[in-house]
C-alpha cells in the first residue's frame, strides 16, 4: 500500500518546494529519508549517501533555480534527494528497475539533470564547461557542483580546481563525510579533516569582513587591497587552507544536515559574486542507525527477496590471493577506493604492508602497480570492469609497453541491470584485445578464477582475469567440469568424436544463456555443441584450440557469443584468426554480442533481452539462420 505523505506527494517541483516554510521544510526532509529507506529496501540502491545529503539537496532547491541553474551531482548516486524533488516523486518506486527511473543522474531521464554520471570525480571538469558557457553566451545563471570528499581522491578534480576562475558563477559544494565507500585514503581527506577545528579563523573572518565594510569611501580597489591583507594575517595566525591556496573564496565548514545553516551558507555563496567552494559536512547514512553506524555496509543496498550469496567470485578471489600471498611475499594488492566490492577486505587486514588502497584514483593505480611490477613484485589490481575503463592509457604506455607482469582481476563484468550503463562491464575485453601482448583469462567458476590467478603470476606479460558478479554459473559448471584438470582452455560439452551441425563458442556468464538455446534448437531437432573459452587472449592460440574441434567436427553453423561489445571484440577478432588460418571454409559464422550497450530497456527487460542476447532470442536467431 502506498504511503500517503503530508508535504513530498504535493512538492513535485522545486517551485513548489519554495512556498514551504522552514517548519514545513524539516518535515518534507523526514518523508524524503522514509521514501529513500522504504525504496532501497525494495528495490536496491544506494542508501547511506544519500540519507547524508537531503537537506543539502533541499537547500540547493530553494535557494537555486533548476533547471536554469545547473545541478551537478559527482558521481549520480546521491541524487535521490533531488529526483524526487524534481517531478519524479510519482515513479520513484521504479528506481533501478528494467523501464524505471536510473539511480544516478541522466540527461535522458529528465530535463533537471543537466549531466549524467556514474563515476566519481567528474562534476567539476562539467561544471566548469556550463559556466565558462554561460559566461560566453551571457546567461547569467549558476551552476552549482555537489560533489564529496571521497572524489578529491580522484585527479580529475584537482585538474579542475586548477582551472577554477573567480569571475564564474560556479558553486563548488564539498560535502564532506570521510567516506567515498570504503573511508576515504589519503593526505587530502586528512587535510580537510584539520579544517573543522579551525574554528577561531571563521570568527575573525566575519570580524574582519565586518570591520572593513563599515570604513566610509572605501572603494572596490582599497576593499581588494584589504582583503589582500586580511588573507596574508589569516595565513600567519591560523593557516591557509588548500582551497584558498588555489585562489578560491571559501566558507564553511558548517553542519550540512542542518537545513537552516546550510541555506544560509548557499544565499552567501550566490551572493558573493564570484566562483566559491562551500564547505559542508554531512553524516552518511542521517537518520537511518543502522546506515549511521555502518555507512559502508549500507552504502548500496540489493534488491529485496535477492539470495545474499554465501560466496561470490568477489569473495573467492579474496580468498583465493589471501592463500597466494601466504606463499609468496612479493604480492600486492591495490585497489580503488572499492576493497570491499572487490573482496579484499580480508587481505588488507592478513597483509596490511602489501594492500594498498588509492583511492578513486584508477590511472594512478595502474602505473603504480607497474611501478611495483618493474621492482620485481607481483602487483594485483582488483577493480570493477567499468572503472577499468579510466585508466586504458596506463595499461597500454605503463604496463604493456615496457612488457610488466601487471595482474587485473576485473570485477562485474557484463551487464549491470541494476546500475545501468554506466556500470556495464563490456568493453575491456574488446579494449584489451587490441594491447599487444596482453592475456585474458574468462573464469566461470571459482575453480577456473583460482587456476587463473595461479597462472597469471606465473606469466611474464599483463594478465586480466575477468568475473561476473555473483556466484559461479553452476549449469556450465554441471556441463563442462568432471575431472578438473589443472589448466585453463577451451571445454566441450560433446565428445570429441561427436559432430554437431551447428557450434556455440562462448566465454563467461553468457555460457548459461548459450546452454539454454543449445536445449531449445536439440528440441528442435538441430546437433548442436557449446565450447566454453576459459580464455580469449592469445587469440593465436584461442584459434587452434577452437580450428581443432572445428576440424574434428566439421559443423555447418559456428555461431560466437559474448556478453559484451561486437565491434572489435572476441567474437568478431577470433573469427578472422580462424579465417586466416583457413578454418572457415563452407562454414557459416555468425556473432552474436552488443552493438549498442546504452540500449534502454522496457519494462521487466534484463539487458541481456534488451540486446537479443537472452536464450529465446539466440534460439529464434540460430533456428532462423
Amino acid at each position: 500500500m502506498k504511503t500517503e505523505y503530508k508535504y513530498l506527494g504535493r512538492v513535485n517541483s522545486p517551485e513548489d518546494l519554495k512556498k514551504l516554510n522552514e517548519n514545513e521544510i524539516k518535515e518534507l526532509c523526514s518523508e524524503i529519508r522514509d521514501k529513500i529507506v522504504a525504496t532501497t529496501e525494495k528495490n536496491g540502491g544506494h542508501l547511506a549517501s544519500n540519507l547524508g545529503v537531503v537537506e543539502l539537496s533541499v537547500a540547493i532547491h530553494k535557494v537555486f533555480d533548476c533547471p536554469r541553474d545547473h545541478i551537478i551531482f559527482d558521481v549520480g548516486h546521491q541524487s535521490y534527494t533531488h529526483k524526487l524533488l524534481t517531478e519524479r516523486y510519482e515513479r520513484f518506486d521504479t528506481l533501478r528497475q528494467a523501464g524505471g527511473i536510473t539511480g544516478f543522474t541522466n540527461r535522458d531521464e529528465s530535463k533537471y539533470d543537466c549531466f549524467g554520471a556514474g563515476h566519481s570525480s567528474t562534476s567539476l571538469s562539467a561544471g566548469l564547461g556550463f559556466a565558462r558557457s554561460d559566461k560566453l553566451s551571457g546567461n547569467d545563471a549558476y551552476t552549482v557542483v555537489v560533489l564529496g570528499d571521497g572524489a578529491f581522491t580522484g585527479g580529475m578534480i584537482h585538474e579542475a580546481l586548477n582551472n577554477c576562475s573567480k569571475d564564474l558563477k560556479l558553486i563548488i559544494i564539498l560535502n564532506e563525510n570521510e567516506m567515498s565507500i570504503s573511508k576515504n585514503i589519503g593526505r587530502f581527506a586528512k587535510s580537510i579533516a584539520k579544517l573543522r577545528h579551525k574554528r577561531g579563523y571563521f570568527k575573525a573572518k566575519r570580524f574582519t569582513v565586518s570591520f572593513i565594510k563599515k570604513i566610509p569611501l572605501i572603494g572596490k580597489w582599497l576593499f581588494g587591497k584589504m582583503r589582500d591583507a586580511k588573507k596574508s594575517l589569516k595565513n600567519r595566525l591560523y593557516g591557509s587552507n588548500y582551497f584558498e591556496d588555489m585562489g578560491l573564496y571559501y566558507l564553511g565548514p558548517a553542519d550540512g544536515n542542518n537545513y537552516r545553516d546550510v541555506e544560509s551558507l548557499l544565499e552567501a555563496a550566490k551572493s558573493a559574486g564570484e566562483c566559491v567552494l562551500v564547505h559542508l559536512k554531512t553524516k552518511k547514512g542521517k537518520g537511518y542507525d543502522p546506515a549511521e553506524e555502518n555507512p559502508g555496509k549500507f552504502h548500496g543496498l540489493r534488491p529485496e527477496n535477492t539470495d545474499e550469496c554465501q560466496s561470490s567470485f568477489s569473495s573467492e578471489f579474496g580468498r583465493a590471493i589471501c592463500s597466494l600471498a601466504n606463499d609468496d611475499a612479493r604480492i600486492c594488492a591495490i585497489t580503488a577506493a572499492m576493497s570491499s566490492g572487490t573482496g579484499l577486505d580480508d587481505f588488507a587486514a592478513a597483509y596490511p604492508e602489501r594492500f594498498f588502497d588509492v583511492g578513486i584514483a584508477e590511472e594512478h593505480a595502474v602505473t603504480f602497480a607497474a611501478g611495483l611490477a618493474a621492482n620485481g613484485y607481483k602487483p594485483v589490481f582488483a577493480v570493477y570492469s567499468s572503472f577499468l575503463q579510466r585508466s586504458y592509457d596506463q595499461i597500454i604506455h605503463d604496463v604493456a609497453l615496457q612488457r610488466l607482469p601487471v595482474v587485473f582481476c576485473v570485477d562485474r563484468a557484463g551487464f549491470n541491470n541494476s546500475d545501468g550503463a554506466t556500470h556495464h562491464g563490456v568493453f575491456d575485453v574488446a579494449f584489451a584485445s587490441q594491447i599487444p601482448g596482453v592475456k585474458i583469462y574468462t573464469p566461470v567458476t571459482y575453480q577456473g578464477l583460482r587456476l587463473s590467478l595461479k597462472q597469471a603470476f606465473d606469466d611474464d606479460t599483463a594478465v586480466l582475469i575477468r568475473y561476473p558478479s555473483g556466484s559461479e554459473i553452476e549449469d556450465a559448471k554441471q556441463a563442462f567440469y568432471g575431472d578438473y584438470d589443472e589448466k585453463i582452455g577451451v571445454r566441450c560439452d560433446f565428445l570429441p568424436d561427436s559432430k554437431p551441425n551447428n557450434i556455440i563458442v562462448t566465454h563467461g556468464r553468457i555460457v548459461s544463456e548459450c546452454l539454454k538455446a543449445e536445449k531449445t534448437l536439440q528440441n528442435n531437432g538441430m546437433t548442436v555443441g557449446t565450447v566454453l573459452c576459459e580464455y580469449v587472449a592469445p587469440y593465436d592460440a584461442l584459434a587452434e584450440e577452437i580450428g581443432d574441434i572445428i576440424g574434428r567436427s566439421k559443423p555447418q553453423n559456428l555461431y560466437f557469443v559474448e556478453e559484451e561489445i561486437k565491434s572489435g571484440g572476441f567474437g568478431m577478432i577470433l573469427s578472422q584468426k580462424l579465417r586466416d588460418k583457413g578454418y572457415l571454409n563452407d562454414i557459416n559464422c555468425k556473432i552474436f554480442a552488443t552493438e549498442d550497450p546504452f540500449v534502454a530497456r522496457n519494462v521487466g527487460q534484463r539487458y541481456l533481452e534488451a540486446s537479443k542476447l537472452d536464450h529465446k532470442s539466440l534460439a529464434n536467431a540460430m533456428i532462423n539462420e
